[in-house]
């Protein structure tokens, strides 16, 4: 009886395929936490125009959820706001009747927002805070402020603009 020796297969070594999967990752997870810098705000430190309910600014999210309803006026408490995660947007009511929407995306590295409390707009990653009323940094790491979203307000509907 003879006994054939073992030929691998001719492909990448094992170490070449672990690299590179490794890599792979790396450049997943540094593409998900890398912020933007080409938002609408200025690095003077000034703090973006106050949207208003019938236009939020110009760092509009148009596209597909153009004109999407995305909640009742009721939905959103006075002094506080929502966090719509699919449309990466925070709807907040600074005074009653007052709606503003701002970018879902931390400017500090690109992290979702995740709640709304105490007058400011919260990010988990590294705790930085944006105001409610104009989206301005209140405590950071972050950089600047949230880009404004515009949103129509008809009745009790609150929109993403076209």
């Amino acid at each position: 009886m003879t006994s054939a020796s073992f030929h691998p297969a001719a492909g990448p070594a094992r170490r070449t395929v672990v690299a590179a999967a490794g890599a792979a990752g790396l450049a997943v997870a540094l593409t998900a936490c890398g912020g933007s810098d080409d938002d609408a705000s200025s690095d003077t430190g000034a703090a973006p125009s106050a949207p208003t309910s019938d236009s939020a600014g110009d760092g509009g999210s148009g596209g597909e959820n153009a004109g999407a309803a995305l909640a009742a006026t009721a939905d959103i408490p006075e002094g506080g706001g929502k966090v719509f995660a699919d449309q990466k947007v925070v709807v907040t009511q600074p005074a009653a009747g007052e709606f503003k929407a701002f970018s879902a995306t931390c400017t500090h590295q690109g992290c979702a927002v995740k709640s709304v409390s105490d007058g400011v707009i919260n990010c988990p990653c590294h705790n930085s805070n944006f105001s409610i009323t104009d989206g301005s940094v209140q405590s950071g790491p972050a950089p600047k402020p949230l880009p404004a979203v515009q949103i129509t307000v008809s009745g009790d509907s609150i929109q993403l603009a076209g």
